[in-house]
């Protein structure tokens, strides 16, 4: 059996610096890593023992990076509610009530939903995450696997640190690296101060990163000046969250200059959710902003309960329109720059650019294959009317992707799943939601006020 395999196509959008296309290009992939990248003819003459595998009428790219999304089974059932409401009456009733069993069968059904639409590395905060490792392990998806936890007496009804701590302990490492617990926190307002300590220590004895939302709403803001006089990211500097090994904050919405600047001299990175931020009215990030400061921006789907799908090619395409906008400039946003988000400037905001989000010797071998046979990627042209990078952006969507590879082996082949059944994925969601949802109306039924939210929204 060959011991290396060269995977080509008509078409490599690399994401490599200074050269992030390549036409009738090739990769040597041997186990986990792209040890070679050039013309195909090249490639295949220089390694004969090598298993040639050519991808007519389609076009390799980096696997794309969801740098912030959480599992879950709520898809279509929390719609065109304030935030208040919909998290009195639908997010935090259904925390309390949620079971092991539930959440394992949430990051089946959503890690599978990734994969086949291109997503490679996914960023999941999540509950009970011991069974989503156990997904990302068979699924074969990279995961960084992030608890919601709560440390506070108002929010004792999410995982706790300990839960934490011995995910980190249990899992690191796993799956040939592909696993990687963080330290989690669902927001500033779940933890006291005693825990925000405790946090900050943990992550920086175990050497993993730490991710939680900022900014996200105006009422958040309005909290911790209250509180402590300070907006979010100096709030997190206060207390020692900037200098950890390694931060991602999801949102970042209300964010000023000042904060930007900090974030980019603290090399904090930023998971952007357009979709989320719009069907919220969250509002709308300051991109440019913090890209032209320097801050590694990667973008998220958030979960399928504020988005509705885990379609990174769509986000793209929320991500470069919604930036349009706010900036009231065509210009903004363009398609590699988008495309950079959802590959290379994501891998950097999760720490991991020396490995992922790029096709490039020694890198990991993560990488997609997306059809060019389709209306949506026709015309497809090179050279001085190139828009390969515009019709990923703005046309595919990611049924398109029929090959998945994540560390060397195919995890999605012809458009279905390697190593699970779909169906059964399903089948087993759908065994378990109308449990989740009666649990989740009796406890409502014995509490009328519902669950308490740390800000009342706007």
């Amino acid at each position: 059996m060959p011991t290396s395999r060269i995977y080509s196509a008509p078409c490599l959008v690399t994401m490599a610096p200074g050269a992030p296309f390549l036409e009738d290009g090739a990769l040597l992939v041997e186990g986990d890593r792209i040890t070679a990248i050039g013309p195909r003819s090249v490639l295949v003459d220089q390694h004969p023992a090598a298993e040639a595998i050519h991808l007519k009428d389609r076009l390799l790219m980096p696997g794309l990076i969801n740098t912030h999304m959480h599992s879950g089974l709520l898809r279509g059932t929390a719609e065109g509610l304030k935030l208040w409401d919909w998290l009195r009456l639908y997010i935090d009733p259904m925390h309390r009530v949620l079971e092991p069993a539930d959440a394992e069968v949430a990051s089946w059904l959503c890690y599978a939903e990734a994969l086949l639409s291109g997503t490679t590395t996914t960023v999941d905060m999540w509950r009970f995450l011991d069974g989503s490792a156990r997904a990302a392990e068979r699924l074969g998806n990279r995961a960084v696997l992030v608890p919601y936890v709560g440390e506070h007496p108002d929010y004792d009804y999410f995982d706790t640190l300990d839960d934490n701590e011995a995910l980190i302990e249990r899992w690191r490492g796993a799956a040939n690296g592909r696993i990687m617990p963080w330290v989690g926190m669902e927001h500033l307002f779940y933890f006291t101060e005693e825990a925000w300590a405790r946090a900050v220590a943990m992550a920086t004895r175990h050497d993993v990163g730490l991710h939680t939302h900022v900014g996200e709403s105006q009422a958040e803001v309005r909290e911790l000046e209250a509180r402590f006089g300070l907006r979010p990211v100096h709030a997190m500097e206060r207390f020692g969250f900037l200098d950890l090994p390694h931060a991602l904050f999801a949102h970042c919405v209300w964010l000023d200059d000042s904060e930007i600047e900090l974030m980019a001299r603290k090399g904090i990175g930023v998971a952007h959710n357009p979709t989320s931020n719009m069907k919220l009215v969250s509002g709308m990030a300051p991109v440019s902003r913090m890209i032209e400061a320097g801050v590694a921006v990667g973008l998220g789907t958030d979960g399928e309960k504020e988005n509705n799908n885990l379609d990174l090619f769509e986000e793209m395409k929320f991500a470069s329109l919604l930036g349009k906008l706010r900036e009231d400039d065509a210009t903004a946003a363009d398609a590699w720059q988008v495309l950079r988000m959802a590959t290379l400037e994501g891998a950097r905001a999760i720490g991991l650019a020396e490995d992922i989000g790029s096709l490039e010797p020694g890198k990991k071998a993560d990488f997609i294959a997306v059809r060019t046979d389709t209306p949506r990627m026709t015309p497809l042209l090179t050279g001085e009317h190139l828009n390969v990078h515009h019709n990923l952006v703005y046309a595919v969507q990611g049924g398109d992707v029929d090959l998945v590879v994540c560390d060397g082996v195919a995890r999605v082949e012809g458009g279905e799943l390697v190593a699970a059944d779909l169906a059964e994925l399903r089948a087993a969601a759908a065994v378990s939601v109308p449990d989740l949802f009666r649990r989740r109306s009796a406890w409502l039924a014995a509490h009328e006020q519902g669950a308490i939210s740390p800000v009342d929204g706007d």
